[in-house]
């Protein structure tokens, strides 16, 4: 008995988006916790002030890790999937 034509079997069972939007969420959760503890232990900020250095942290980190991090370590030959 055959399969039916109809009936769409995907190629993997988890879809490959899912990924990217896990590790988008552990990048952003992680650096805001890293920014919370480095704009706490800088004293005499107004809050204004505070928020700038907290968003300008978050937002250093994200591209460290997206623009450097990601592009030079995660594309060695040691990483590929090569049987």
């Amino acid at each position: 008995m055959g399969a039916n034509p109809n009936v769409h079997i995907p190629k993997e069972s988890w879809p490959n988006w899912t990924w990217y939007a896990i590790e988008f969420g552990i990048v952003i959760a992680v650096s805001m916790l890293v920014s919370r503890e480095i704009t706490n232990s800088i004293v005499g900020l107004t809050p204004e002030i505070q928020n700038y250095v907290f968003m300008g942290i978050v937002g250093g980190i994200f591209f460290i890790w997206y623009m450097i991090i990601r592009n030079f370590v995660f594309k060695r030959k040691i990483l590929e999937n090569k049987y």
